[in-house]
């Protein structure tokens, strides 16, 4: 009885604590690193600004090499099929991925992530697997935005998988700018709360944990007394 209570309390005062001290419980649920943002909300904190990066692919026989594009932040990666490129004539393909230094919103459209410019010295002839990693300090993005240029205008792609938390997929058939982000009329549901990262999953798991662990406490007081009344009436025999 009494170790059930104290882990009882023992669950309770840690739901407090995760209440208190962002983000909690939901450290098991958030992104790997910190978001490094171009901009950043203010809720962000210290920042460190995203970079840039330049991969080259090689060519064989004027068909390039399977291969992946991805910066040094973790936050977008692009990967090509082998052939992908139109790399005729040429040895190597160079992509660069580069963080916008400014951060359009769109009439309509809220990004929840960097923009990120994407070019390389040959064209697609097959489509790219583009992946996008967003912050927990914003809701979930429900698509993937492209545009040629970043005044606009701007077409969904759609989320082709969503293979790791916090992380959309899209694919790509062409080079431009890139960022995930939703209708601005119609937020996601999931908002974040202005502290922070939504709260509401870490206290739904403290609250279902204090739940079973208090409505084990009367069946462990009946079987402890069922117990004593087996003793005792052994005793009594």
């Amino acid at each position: 009885m009494r170790r059930t209570a104290l882990l009882a309390a023992a669950v309770v005062v840690y739901a407090v604590a995760a209440w208190m001290v962002a983000p909690g419980f939901y450290d098991g649920f958030g992104p790997p690193q910190p978001y490094n943002w171009t901009c950043p909300p203010p809720q962000a904190g210290a920042n460190t600004k995203p970079a840039a990066v330049h991969f080259d692919i090689k060519v064989v026989g004027g068909i390039s090499d399977a291969a992946s594009a991805y910066d040094r932040d973790g936050q977008i990666v692009i990967g090509f099929l082998p052939g992908a490129f139109d790399a005729a004539g040429k040895t190597v393909v160079s992509v660069d991925v580069t963080p916008l230094p400014t951060c359009p919103q769109p009439p309509g459209i809220r990004f929840v992530t960097n923009v990120y410019q994407i070019a390389a010295s040959a064209p697609l002839v097959k489509s790219a697997d583009l992946v996008l990693r967003y912050s927990n300090l914003e809701p979930a993005p429900s698509d993937v935005y492209f545009a040629a240029d970043p005044a606009g205008p701007w077409k969904g792609l759609g989320i082709t998988q969503q293979a790791q938390p916090f992380t959309v997929v899209a694919s790509a058939k062409g080079f431009g700018y890139f960022a995930a982000g939703y209708p601005s009329a119609s937020p996601p549901p999931g908002t974040p709360t202005v502290g922070g990262g939504s709260q509401a999953l870490p206290i739904i798991v403290a609250v279902l944990i204090v739940v079973v662990v208090l409505a084990g406490i009367p069946l462990a007081v009946l079987r402890r007394r069922q117990s004593r009344g087996e003793v005792e009436e052994e005793g009594e025999v």
